[in-house]
Order: structure tokens, then sequence, then C-alpha cells
């Protein structure tokens, strides 16, 4: 298991003794950081567990890996969500699967769903109930439920190496790693990796040893070039949008959860310009890594046409790797599509709410708005 302490204990220090006392703060620090060294010491556990009880997940293949990254708020769900239609090629992570990666707790989990079954789906039900009151209320901004599709931000967070780390810790320049393991030293870029790789080997082998994985991160537009290191034979899919839609959208979900802890972190402040520097830099990092990428294993959609044409955006994708669409997955494009045309998202920010501008992106992100003819 791979595990930054010392950005860790950096990160407390920095919230804890280096700011003016809140109490709000320091109960939050003082819940989430219990809570989360208690997850991850379960976790510990029950990896250590798969070495005994599975470990012929150690000689789990990961061949081809499927990455879809791009900065947040960029269609990446969509676009997974599309993808994972194809269930004869693809193994996706689900949310519970990100929060508990270890073999054993998934087939420990797979008994509890075939128990619940036998007594008619009582526990499923509860589920349900309990999902709509703990994630209704991101429905409109990003869904999630534990058994849909989800990135893989969870298993870097048990790393202290993921963006989810700024929600309680709103330091991102002094906290740079944890959003962007590209700059990690080699040495502990690549412990990330190892752990990384011993994480996805684990999903393949409890849920479709000869699949071809299919991960959607976010978070990794600052780690492409270590996947690209540790997995040379991967495929790429990253998602170009406007940066002026993007990173009011990447800032504004960010925003409410540092009010809750810390009400004097203001909406144009400070925290809001640190945390999109750090979706500008996300984009620069893409827009040369298509540079270094091999073109047969890289593709860009363009976001514009992805929510106009989702299925034939797809189908392009298909026929640039030269994977072969099915009528089964023809077909379920097609209702997709439909569906997607019946969306309407409620969330929209402007760049000025948070104290940026589109003259600061376009002075940032000229050449990426040039290159992809992106409105000026």
């Amino acid at each position: 298991m791979c595990f930054n302490g010392r950005l860790f204990l950096k990160a407390l220090r920095l919230s804890l003794w280096e700011q003016p006392f809140c109490f709000r703060r320091w109960a939050y620090v003082i819940f989430f950081t219990t809570l989360f060294l208690l997850f991850l010491g379960f976790v510990l556990v029950a990896r250590a567990l798969d070495h005994i009880l599975f470990s012929g997940f150690q000689n789990q293949p990961v061949k081809e890996p499927v990455f879809i990254i791009a900065p947040p708020r960029s269609g990446t769900t969509l676009t997974q969500n599309l993808l994972s239609l194809d269930e004869g090629r693809f193994v996706h992570l689900k949310m519970y699967q990100t929060i508990f990666p270890a073999v054993c707790l998934q087939r420990l989990f797979d008994a509890i769903v075939w128990l619940d079954g036998v007594f008619g789906h009582p526990g499923e039900k509860l589920l349900g109930w309990c999902e709509k009151k703990w994630f209704g209320v991101w429905d409109d901004k990003h869904k999630m439920r534990l058994n849909q599709p989800e990135e893989d931000d969870a298993l870097f967070l048990y790393a202290f190496a993921s963006e989810a780390v700024y929600m309680l810790f709103p330091f991102v320049n002094e906290l740079w790693e944890a959003g962007f393991p590209d700059a990690l030293p080699p040495e502990d870029r690549r412990k990330l990796m190892l752990y990384y790789r011993s994480c996805l080997q684990r999903h393949l082998y409890a849920n479709g040893p000869s699949m071809t994985l299919l991960s959607k991160a976010t978070q990794s537009s600052g780690t492409v070039e270590a996947l690209m290191e540790e997995f040379p034979d991967a495929r790429f899919i990253t998602i170009i949008r406007h940066p002026y839609n993007s990173v009011a959208s990447h800032v504004s979900l960010f925003v409410p959860v540092w009010q809750a802890h810390s009400p004097e972190i203001e909406k144009s402040g400070p925290a809001s310009k640190a945390y999109a520097d750090l979706a500008v830099e996300w984009y620069k990092h893409l827009f040369q890594f298509r540079l270094k990428a091999d073109p047969a294993r890289y593709h860009c959609i363009d976001y514009r046409e992805l929510i106009r044409h989702p299925r034939e955006t797809i189908a392009q994708v298909y026929a640039h790797f030269g994977w072969k669409v099915s009528p089964e997955l023809h077909a379920k494009l097609e209702h997709a599509a439909d569906r997607q045309r019946e969306f309407k998202s409620t969330h929209e920010y402007t760049l000025e709410e948070f104290g940026l501008s589109r003259e600061w992106v376009q002075a940032e992100l000229g050449e990426v708005l040039d290159f992809y003819r992106l409105e000026r």
C-alpha cells in the first residue's frame, strides 16, 4: 500500500496549526480524518487477506486498459456510461468497488447481495432510500450511486494523492502533489503506480479476468505521464470542453464544501483562484500529453459533439481504436442517446462568480483555445 504520510501530516499542520482557530474547522478535520484513517486501516487489513485468500490476483494481467481522462465537468461521466454499455468488452469500477478495493470484500458483498435477493431485496430497497438521502443533492451536478460506474478517485485518495484532498484541506499550492502526482519524485511516482496497478489487478481478478479495464478519473489529468509509463499499452481518451464552462463548474463543486467547514473562505477568494489554477494546469498538461502519446492509442473527444451526437461520437472512438460496434451495443447507444437529448443540467456557473475572468483564461490557455477552435 502506498500512502503519502508526509503530505498528510503537512495538510493537518496547515489546517489546524497555521490557520486562526475555528472550532467548526477543527471538528470537521478531526472527524473526517479519523473516519478516513479507520477506512484506510480496514482496507489495509482486507488487502492483506487477499494475499492469503486470493493470492492469484498478483498474476492478473492488466492488458490494454482504457483511461478516460479530462478536467472535471467535461463529460467524462457520460463517456464512461456510454462505453460501459459494451458489457462484453469492458469491466468498469463502481463506486463501492473503489471504496473497498479488496477481492475479499467484493466477494463478501457479492454474498450479501445474493442473500438479500433470497429475502426479497429488503437491503437493496433500504440502500436505495439511503443513497437518495446521501447523494440526491448532487444529482443535477454528478449523480452518484454505490452500484453505478464511478471514477477511481477513491483509490488515489487512500494514497493521499487525489484532488479530493482539497475538499477538507483547501491548500492547493501547498499540497500540489495531491492533485498533480506527475510532479512527484520518480521513486514516489513509481510506488503510487505499483499500488494503483495492484488495485486494477484485484478488480479484474474479481470481476472479469479476461475483460478490458475501463477507468474514468478526472484527477488523473495530473497523472497521465505516470499512467503511460506504468501501462505503455494503455489507450487514452481525453475530452476537450471550453474552459470558460468547465473551470467555473469545477470550482463551484468545492466552494460549498469549503464554506461548510471554513465559513471565512470567500467564493471569489484565493482558494477558488488556486483551485482554478490547478484546472488550468491540467488543461496544459493534457495538451502536451497529446504529443507524447502514441496517436494510435490516443483519442480526443470534442465535448460539443459528445453532447449533440453521443452515439456517433462513441462510434468514432471505436473506429479509431479498431473496435467493432455490435448490434446490441448499437441499440443500447441509440437508447442512451435519446435519454441524453432529454437531459438538461441546471448546474451552470460563470467565471466571474469566483473572481476569475475570460481574459485570464485566454492568457493562460490561448494556445489550447486556438488549437481546438474554441471561442475566445
